[in-house]
């Protein structure tokens, strides 16, 4: 009988081997639930040469039994859905940052806290960034102080506190400097 050769990743039988690619859960996963169902070694020594437990060997038996070899492909695991952020709890913290642009996500956090929804800080922001709902700064246009409308420069001031064309510059005496 064919059996799996966890060094080699391929089933070793009489006639040759046939070569399982690492990836391949599904197959590893297959190959293990039939050394363990069909072979004399029995579920807990496959389960220890697949290097699983023998609670996830049953696991794994039970999705077999119940939708084939696809049910033994991993799935995403943690929470599916958005239970915190449920699309009312979303149009709630909407609402809130239309009514109130300044209103800070804890803010708005404690608001929907005392109006019965439990909402954190982070999850308000990930709405609030979700939605492009961050405060925007007006950028204002910076202009040079020697200049008006229209480019022309404005007459600068000398020290003296007199008016002086902005292209003419004023000559030091050599004795100033000093």
């Amino acid at each position: 009988m064919a059996q799996f050769d966890p060094h080699s990743h391929a089933v070793v039988g009489p006639g040759g081997l046939l070569d399982v690619p690492q990836e391949d859960e599904i197959t590893r996963k297959l190959l293990m639930l039939i050394e363990g169902e069909c072979e004399e070694t029995g579920p807990l020594e496959a389960a220890r040469k697949f290097g699983y437990s023998k609670q996830r060997y049953f696991q794994l038996r039970a999705a077999y039994g119940g939708g084939g070899a696809t049910a033994l492909q991993s799935r995403k695991r943690g929470p599916k859905t958005h239970y915190r952020r449920t699309p009312e709890a979303v149009r709630q913290v909407i609402r809130h940052r239309f009514l109130d642009g300044d209103a800070s996500p804890e803010v708005i956090a404690q608001k929907l806290c005392q109006c019965g929804w439990t909402i954190s800080i982070r999850s308000v922001e990930r709405i609030i960034a979700d939605y492009g709902l961050q405060k925007k700064t007006p950028q204002v246009p910076s202009t040079p102080r020697n200049r008006v409308r229209g480019g022309k420069s404005q007459p600068k001031e000398d020290a003296a506190g007199g008016r002086r064309s902005a292209g003419h510059r004023t000559r030091r005496s050599p004795a100033a400097g000093r």
